[in-house]
């Protein structure tokens, strides 16, 4: 394996594997996974992909209202028409690549609706989009020439330099270092951040942590998604995910008593933006005392829910409900990140050569709150986008990469126990769907602590180390903009 290439892409999701594809085979990429190649956020999304893709009842301008609508017209409007444009162009290469999405009986795509949407524009494989998109991204990179994929490589260290960029990187207490002319940043989501999330175990905000040390900008990491149907059992920290199209499908919103609640909050019910639903179940949960929040869809065909929802049905069988005879509890969760790692709308960060895309990313285009399905879709589109403004810059090949020497102490000792599950515990306390102030104010003086330690600390460079620095910096982060 090379020492250096063109290109090094961090992270293995939805994004860095469409910006992997469509980087000009004459470049060489590394694509880095610090867990196994299919565990990822990606892999995870259950609704779809939206977009208008040859929908005769549909428009792109209705997809960019709606966005705007569910981000609270705080959307940055340049990039959300990016979007919305070019959906049909990311639906089309799925569909080329080999994504499975469900048809009708009569052959065309089946659309869903979901919260916020006034179509049904959502393109989905069941109710495992994501993981069918992955696969069959990943098909494709490991058919490339010019890409080495690297697998349970922990990212530990940047240094930009004169040429891009100097990596360093662990694998199996194995430190190794590459060099790059440039770098995607594609490392997910900050879910791990919170004791309960619907984010998978690389969600640990390392790519935002990174670009923050370089002196990249971060804007509105604070606009965190808390999903309000996460399934509800109070005992493990990754909370299995009851999708936005199960509400749908037609799915009731239940109080402790068995009662529809979201004709009190808004007119929209059920199907109103994510963070209106949390708001309404903390709203209510507040108004009874109790956390015992329901959805119902056992109205429905038995067989049509098995059909439609395979994935859901079997999860939460397993955990002893029946999606079509029985309520489900649910309580909201953190799900997404609407801020990031600002970049333009070709992904560009402020440091020279240094791109975001994805979940870590901050394009604008969410706002206040992101409409569902459209996270895919974005990563898709600015993915694309990065790679294709990396194929258009001149790289200079006669020139040698800087020497760049990654000093590790085997020595060092470990960081001490307890910094992950205490910064945890101040997130969940402090910035939970309706913040305490408060709460804020007092975490944010022990995340310093934290942080403060941790930065000037000789510690054994490893995964824990690495997460647990990345997680008290997003934390920092948050509550830095919030008091």
């Amino acid at each position: 394996m090379s020492k250096n290439y063109d290109v090094i892409i961090a992270g293995g999701g939805t994004a860095g594997l469409n910006a992997a594809i469509n980087i000009p085979k004459e470049l060489s990429v590394l694509l880095l996974c610090k867990r196994e190649l299919m565990l990822c956020n990606s892999a995870l999304a259950q609704g779809g992909i939206a977009g208008v893709y040859n929908s005769p009842n549909d428009d792109i301008g209705l997809h960019q209202n709606d966005t705007m609508i569910a981000g609270g017209f705080k959307n940055n409007t340049e990039t959300v028409h990016i979007l919305v444009n070019e959906a049909a162009d990311a639906i089309s290469n799925l569909i080329d690549l080999g994504v499975d999405f469900d048809k009708t009986p009569d052959g065309d795509y089946h659309r869903t609706l979901e919260g916020g949407h006034c179509r049904h524009r959502i393109f989905h494989h069941k109710d495992a989009t994501g993981r069918e998109i992955v696969e069959k991204l990943l098909a494709k990179v490991k058919g490339l020439p010019n890409v080495d994929i690297m697998e349970n490589t922990y990212l530990s260290e940047i240094r930009k330099t004169s040429t891009g960029f100097s990596i360093d990187t662990w694998h199996d207490e194995i430190h190794k270092s590459f060099n790059c002319h440039f770098m995607i940043l594609a490392t997910g989501g900050i879910g791990r951040v919170y004791e309960f999330t619907t984010n998978s175990a690389i969600a640990t905000g390392d790519g935002i942590t990174f670009a923050y040390e370089l002196g990249a900008d971060i804007k509105n990491l604070s606009l965190v998604q808390f999903h309000p149907t996460a399934f509800n059992n109070r005992h493990t920290r990754e909370c299995f995910l009851i999708s936005e199209a199960v509400r749908g499908e037609g799915a009731y919103l239940l109080n402790k008593n068995g009662e529809r609640f979201m004709q009190d909050y808004d007119e929209r019910l059920e199907l109103a933006p994510r963070d209106v639903v949390s708001h309404a179940i903390i709203q209510e949960s507040r108004k009874l005392d109790s956390t015992d929040f329901y959805l119902d869809i056992s109205r429905k065909d038995p067989g049509f829910l098995k059909d439609r929802f395979p994935m859901i049905y079997k999860n939460l069988l397993a955990q002893g409900y029946d999606l079509t005879k029985d309520k489900v509890p649910v309580f909201p969760c953190q799900h997404y990140l609407m801020g990031g790692i600002d970049v333009d709308s070709c992904a560009r960060t402020k440091i020279d050569c240094l791109y975001a895309a994805g979940e870590c990313s901050h394009t604008g285009v969410h706002g206040n709150n992101r409409l569902a399905s459209n996270s895919l879709l974005e990563a898709l589109v600015f993915s694309k986008r990065a790679a294709n403004d990396i194929a258009v810059k001149n790289i200079d090949h006669t020139k040698e990469f800087e020497d760049t020497v990654f000093e590790h102490d085997a020595d060092a000792p470990k960081i001490p126990h307890g910094f992950r599950t205490e910064t945890r515990h101040i997130m969940q306390q402090s910035y939970f769907v309706i913040p305490d102030k408060k709460a804020a104010v007092e975490g944010f003086e022990r995340i310093k602590e934290i942080k403060r330690e941790l930065s000037t600390g000789k510690f054994h460079i490893d995964p824990d180390y690495i997460e647990a620095k990345s997680l008290v910096t997003v934390a920092y982060l948050i509550l830095k903009e919030v008091i």
